[in-house]
C-alpha cells in the first residue's frame, strides 16, 4: 500500500517541501475500517434460499476462551482452493435511503487436519438461510459430508462459524456456499461507493480496499494473507457501467435478473493469491491504453471520463510501462500478469493500493494535469506507481505468512520505488531523496522510547487494530532505510541476485522475513570477493529485532569508536528489552579531507583501534552518502573543522552529507549530545547553499525551532536570523527565473524555489510578500486566468491567505469548491488553513466533520494543516478534544491518517501544561478508545515530554545566539 505519505511521503510532497506539513497523507500509504453508518436491513433471502430471519448474533467476547472461534487466528484445518463470488452493487439508493450490494459466494477447500468445525470471516453481511443455516456445505467428490449442526455469527472474531455433526475427512475438498447483502457503504473499507458529480450528474462508484481485514466485509472468505486461492469474480451492474477486477473480463452478457436489465461481466480466474489484494469495481469510468507494441502486458489507466478527456491519464501510462520493464530485469521476472489496471477513484484513504491488475488510487497518486499540476505532483504520481508496481512481485507474488512481517513487504516497496522511478526519469536524481523522505523522517520516531522493532512476534499481531498500528513509518521509512544500507554493503549484484532466487521459489507461496535472508546468503557465499563479519541473518536480526538506531561517535585524535542507543530525550526509560543490548554490527563507510577511504565494520561498543583518525586541519566524515541507518557524532576539533569546511568549500563535501551535518546536528543537541549552538552553527554556511537537499534538511529542523518559538520571545530575533540567510537563496532563484518568468530547469532546482519563496514570505522579506499577493490579487481579479506556476501555488496561496482576510479565504474557498483536478483543489485545501483568521479556522474545522464539504479521505489531514497554524493549534485540539468520539468513530480505523491526525495536532506541544492534557485526554477516552491512534498518543506524550525539556534547557542560549547573530 502506498504511504499516506508514505504521508507520505509521496502524498503531500508540497506541503512537505514547504515545511508546513510533517505528516505525509502518503500516504504512503493507509487502510480503512470505520463504523458503517447505519445497519443493514435483514436479508430477504436469495433465489432457491429459504426466506428466515437470520439467527442472532452472539454478544462480543469479553474474555479470553479457549474455543476456537473467540481466537483471532484461523485454525490450520482447512485449506482454501478457489472461490466462485458474484456480487451485484446498487448504485441508486433503495427504499430504505441505503446503497446495497447482494452476492453469493462459494469457497472450494481442503480440510488438512479432521475437524467438525468451518470459521470463516464474515464481517458487517446480512446472511441469507439454507435450511435454518447461513451456510451450505457439499463435498468435491465422492466423500460423505457430514450435515450442518448449527451456524452463528461470531461478531468479536468477526467470524461465521458452521458447527458440523461429524468430522470432515483429511485430504476431501469440500464446498461451502453463502448468499448475502451488505451495506454499500461511503466508509472507504471492504466493498464501499465513492461519489461524485460530473457535469452536474452525480455518479456513483462501486469500489474495494481489503487491506488488512476488509474482504470478509465483501464475502464470506478465509482472510489471512497465507490463505491463498484463485478467485473468480462476476460481477451483476448496470448497463453502460464498466466492471473491473484483477483479471480480464472473459464474457460480458446483457440479460434481465428480477425484472432488472443488467450486465453480467464474468473474468478469468486470478493467479493463486490472497484476500487482501483482490478487488472489483463497478464504474462509469474511461480509460487509456499504451500502444500494443508496448509489450505483451495490457497496460490501462481509468479515471473520471472528465480526467482522461483532459489528459490527466497520459503520464501514468508513459512511466507505467517503463518501471514495469525495470522491475522485469530486477526481479529478474516476468509481470506475473496479462494486465495492468490502474484507476483513480475520487473516494480513497490510503494513497494507493496494490490489489494485483488492479491498482486503486487516489486521484493525486495517479492523475497529472501539464497545465495545472506541480513538479512534486508529478514526482508523487511517479513514486507512488513505482511503489505499487514493486509490490506487484515482492507482496503479491510472493506474499509474507503473517501481518507481523508487514515491514518487510512496505518497506522494500519504499526503497526499490527509488530504483524504478529513477529508471522512469533518470535527469531527476530522485535515488537520493530517500534520506530526506524515509531516512531523517523516521529517525525522529525511532528516536523515542516509545518506537517500536520492524519485527514483531506472530503471537503479538492477532486483532485488526494491531494490525493497523503497523502501517506506520516505522514500516515504511525504517523498513525502506535499512533494506537500503543492506543492498548497499552487499552491493547491489548480490543483492538482487539473492532477491531474485527468492521470489523465484517462492512464487505463489508464502515465507518469513528469514526466507529472504537465507537466499541473500546463498548470493553472499557464491561471491568470493564479498567478505561480511556474521551472517546475513545475525547482522540483519539486530536492525529489525529491536527497536532505535545507534549515534556513532568518532573521536578523530585517537581512533576511539563507540555506538550508543540513539534517544531523543537521554532520560527516558527504555522499557523493552533486546536481546542484542541495543548494540548493532554498524557498516562504518568514511571519508578524509574529502578521500573515501576503505570501509569496515563497528562489531560491538567500543573500537579503540578505528583508522579513523585525522592530522592538523583535515576533516573526517562518517557515513558517506548516508547510506547506514545510524546518526554521527565527532570529537569537537573534527567539528570545527568541518564547520570551517563548510564555510570555505561546501562544495568538497557531498551534497547528502551536508544534508547530514546539518540533521544530525540539530538532533544530537536535542538530544543534548552536543551544544544547541553548535547546530546553530551548521546554518551559517547556507547564505552559500544553492542545492536542494541541504536546505530542505535545514528547514525540517528549523521547522521544530518554528513551533517551540513562534509563541515566545525568540520567535522575532530567529526570524531576523533565517530572512538573512534566505535572502541571497531568494536572489539566486530571482535571477535564475528572470524575474519569476521562467522554470528552473533542474528538478531539484524547482523545489529549492519553493524553500526560497516560503522561507522568504515567512520570515517577513517585503518584496517576497508583496510577490504573492500581487499574484494572488490578479487572480481574484480574473478568476479564470490563474497566473502564478503550479510549482509555486501552495506556498503562494498559503502566504497571501494568510495575510489577507475573509475576501481572499471565500475566494480560496470558491476555487475549491470549483476545481476540477484532484492535485489544484489540495493545494487550495492545505492554504485555507493558513488564514490567521479564528472565526474563519473555526468554521474550517467544522467542514471537515461534513462529507458534502471536505471529503471523508481528507478530514484528518485538514485538521492537521490547521493546528499547524500558530493561530489554529489551539483551536484544532479543542475541536478534537470536544468531538474525539465522533471523530473515533468516523476515521478511526485509517492507519497513517488517523495515527497521524493526533501527532499533527499536538506537534507543537511543549508546556507543562499541554502535556498534563495530553495525559488528561488519554484518561478521559479510555472507554471510547484511540484504534490505530493509540501507539501514536503514547508518542506524543513522549514527544511533548522530549519538547518541555527541551524549551527548559535551551530556549535562553538559543535566544543569545540568535541575537548575536542579527546585531
Amino acid at each position: 500500500m502506498g504511504k499516506g505519505f508514505y504521508i507520505s511521503r509521496s502524498a503531500g510532497r508540497v506541503a512537505f517541501l514547504l515545511g508546513a506539513v510533517a505528516v505525509l497523507t502518503i500516504i504512503a500509504l493507509s487502510i480503512v475500517y470505520s463504523q458503517e453508518k447505519s445497519k443493514n436491513a435483514a436479508a430477504n433471502g436469495g433465489e432457491g434460499a429459504d426466506v428466515t430471519s437470520p439467527p442472532p448474533t452472539s454478544t462480543p467476547t469479553l474474555m479470553p476462551s479457549n474455543d476456537p472461534w473467540d481466537q483471532y487466528r484461523l485454525p490450520d484445518t482447512l485449506r482454501p482452493e478457489y472461490y466462485n463470488v458474484t456480487l451485484w452493487p446498487r448504485l441508486s439508493m433503495d427504499q430504505n435511503g441505503m446503497f446495497i450490494f447482494t452476492g453469493s459466494s462459494s469457497v472450494v477447500f481442503t480440510c488438512v487436519k479432521e475437524t467438525d468445525l468451518i470459521l470463516i470471516h464474515s464481517n458487517k453481511l446480512n446472511l441469507t438461510t439454507f435450511d435454518r443455516h447461513m451456510a451450505r456445505l457439499t463435498a468435491v467428490g465422492p466423500a460423505a459430508v457430514p450435515t450442518v449442526e448449527t451456524t452463528w455469527l461470531q461478531t468479536e472474531t468477526q467470524y461465521l462459524v458452521v458447527q458440523l455433526s461429524g468430522m470432515l475427512t483429511v485430504g476431501q475438498a469440500y464446498q461451502l456456499d453463502t448468499e448475502f447483502q451488505g451495506e454499500l457503504a461511503d466508509d472507504l473499507g471492504g466493498f464501499y461507493r465513492s461519489e461524485y458529480v460530473e457535469d452536474g450528474v452525480e455518479k456513483v462508484v462501486a469500489t474495494t480496499q481489503m487491506q488488512a481485514t476488509d474482504a470478509r466485509k465483501a464475502f464470506p472468505c478465509f482472510d489471512e494473507p497465507a490463505m491463498k486461492a484463485v478467485f473468480n469474480i462476476t460481477l451483476i451492474h448496470e448497463p453502460g457501467t464498466v466492471a473491473l477486477s484483477n483479471s480480464m473480463d472473459a464474457e460480458t452478457v446483457n440479460t434481465t435478473i428480477e425484472g432488472t436489465k443488467v450486465t453480467v461481466t464474468t473474468f478469468e480466474p486470478t493467479k493463486r493469491m490472497s484476500t487482501y489484494v483482490l478487488a472489483f469495481i463497478v464504474c462509469d469510468f474511461a480509460h487509456v491504453t499504451a500502444p500494443e507494441d508496448s509489450g505483451n502486458v495490457l497496460i490501462r489507466i481509468w479515471a473520471r471520463r472528465k480526467a482522461i478527456e483532459q489528459g490527466q491519464g497520459d503520464y501514468a501510462l508513459e512511466v507505467t510501462g517503463r518501471i514495469l520493464k525495470f522491475y522485469e530485469s530486477y526481479f529478474n521476472i516476468s509481470y506475473p500478469l496479462s494486465k495492468s489496471d490502474q484507476i483513480a477513484l475520487p473516494d480513497f484513504n490510503a494513497g494507493a493500493m496494490e490489489n494485483w491488475g488492479l491498482v486503486t488510487y487516489r486521484e493525486t497518486a495517479l492523475l497529472y494535469d501539464r497545465e495545472i499540476s506541480s513538479n512534486g505532483n508529478k514526482e508523487r504520481v511517479l513514486t507512488v506507481i513505482s511503489h505499487e508496481l514493486a509490490h506487484m512481485w515482492f507482496g503479491n507474488l510472493v506474499t509474507l505468512r503473517w501481518w507481523n512481517d508487514l515491514w518487510l513487504n512496505e518497506g522494500f516497496a519504499s526503497y526499490v520505488e527509488y530504483l524504478g522511478a529513477n529508471h522512469a526519469e533518470p535527469t531527476w536524481n530522485i535515488k537520493d531523496t530517500i534520506v530526506l523522505n524515509d531516512v531523517h523522517r523516521v529517525f525522529s520516531v525511532d528516536a523515542l522510547a516509545s518506537s517500536h522493532p520492524l519485527s514483531s512476534r506472530e503471537d503479538e499481531i492477532n486483532m485488526p487494530k494491531d494490525i493497523t498500528q503497523l502501517f506506520d513509518t516505522i514500516s515504511y521509512s525504517k523498513g525502506a532505510s535499512v533494506l537500503r544500507m543492506l543492498a548497499e554493503f552487499l552491493s547491489e549484484p548480490v543483492f538482487i541476485k539473492g532477491l531474485s532466487t527468492y521470489l523465484n521459489q517462492f512464487a505463489y507461496s508464502n515465507t518469513v522475513y528469514t526466507d529472504l535472508w537465507d537466499h541473500l546468503q546463498q548470493a553472499v557465499d557464491s561471491t568470493p570477493s564479498l567478505s561480511l563479519p556474521h551472517r546475513v541473518n545475525d547482522i540483519m536480526n539486530r536492525w529489525i529485532l529491536q527497536m532505535g538506531f545507534p549515534v556513532v561517535t568518532i573521536d578523530t585524535r585517537t581512533g576511539e569508536l563507540s555506538q550508543k542507543h540513539f534517544l531523543l530525550d537521554p532520560d527516558s526509560v527504555v522499557e523493552k528489552p533486546s536481546e542484542f543490548n541495543y548494540e548493532w554490527y554498524v557498516p562504518i563507510t568514511w571519508k578524509k579531507a574529502g578521500v573515501e577511504q576503505d570501509p569496515f565494520w563497528l562489531l560491538q561498543k567500543t573500537d579503540t583501534h578505528s583508522p579513523l583518525t585525522a592530522t592538523g586541519n583535515e576533516w573526517v566524515l562518517a557515513n558517506v552518502n548516508m547510506t547506514g541507518y545510524y546518526r554521527v557524532n565527532y570529537d569537537s576539533d573534527n567539528w570545527e573543522h568541518l564547520l570551517n569546511q563548510l564555510n570555505s568549500d561546501h562544495q568538497s563535501i557531498p551534497v547528502i552529507n551536508r544534508a547530514q551535518i546539518v540533521d544530525d546536528a540539530f538532533n544530537l543537541a536535542r538530544a543534548k549530545i552536543i551544544n544547541i549552538t553548535l547546530a546553530l552553527r551548521t546554518t551559517v554556511y547556507l547564505s552559500q547553499e544553492r542545492e536542494f537537499m541541504p536546505w530542505e534538511s535545514a528547514i525540517d529542523n528549523l521547522n521544530y525551532f518554528f513551533l517551540m518559538f513562534d509563541r515566545s520571545e525568540v520567535y522575532g530575533p530567529m526570524q531576523t536570523y533565517f530572512k538573512k540567510l534566505v535572502i541571497p537563496l531568494l536572489s539566486y532563484f530571482q535571477k535564475m527565473t528572470l524575474n519569476w518568468t521562467k522554470v528552473p530547469s533542474n528538478h531539484n532546482d524547482q523545489y529549492n524555489q519553493i524553500n526560497a519563496i516560503w522561507l522568504a514570505c515567512k520570515t517577513g522579506v517585503e518584496s517576497c510578500q508583496a510577490l504573492t499577493k500581487g499574484w494572488f490579487k490578479q487572480w481574484m481579479q480574473d478568476p479564470a486566468n490563474n497566473p502564478i506556476h503550479p510549482n509555486l501555488r501552495t506556498t503562494v496561496y498559503c502566504s497571501a491567505i494568510a495575510a489577507g482576510g475573509a475576501e481572499e479565504w471565500e475566494f480560496g474557498w470558491e476555487m475549491f469548491k470549483n476545481a476540477s483536478i484532484a492535485s489544484e483543489a489540495d493545494k487550495l485545501r492545505y492554504a485555507l488553513a493558513c488564514t490567521k483568521q479564528p472565526w474563519l479556522l473555526n468554521r474550517y474545522l467544522d467542514y471537515t466533520l461534513d462529507p458534502t464539504k471536505i471529503r471523508k479521505q481528507d478530514a484528518t489531514s485538514t485538521i492537521v494543516y490547521i493546528a499547524r497554524n500558530v493561530v489554529g493549534q489551539t483551536l484544532a485540539w479543542n475541536f478534537l478534544r470536544e468531538r474525539w468520539e465522533y471523530i473515533f468513530t468516523q476515521f478511526s480505523t485509517g492507519s497513517f491518517g488517523f495515527a497521524n491526525l493526533i501527532s499533527g495536532v499536538t506537534r507543537r506541544f511543549s508546556s507543562k501544561f499541554e502535556l498534563q492534557q495530553l495525559q488528561q485526554f488519554m484518561k478521559d477516552n479510555e472507554k471510547v478508545g484511540f484504534g490505530s491512534g493509540g501507539l501514536a498518543l503514547e508518542q506524543a506524550i513522549a514527544s511533548t515530554t522530549v519538547n518541555l525539556k527541551w524549551l527548559a534547557e535551551y530556549k535562553e542560549p538559543v535566544l543569545d545566539w540568535f541575537i548575536s547573530q542579527t546585531k
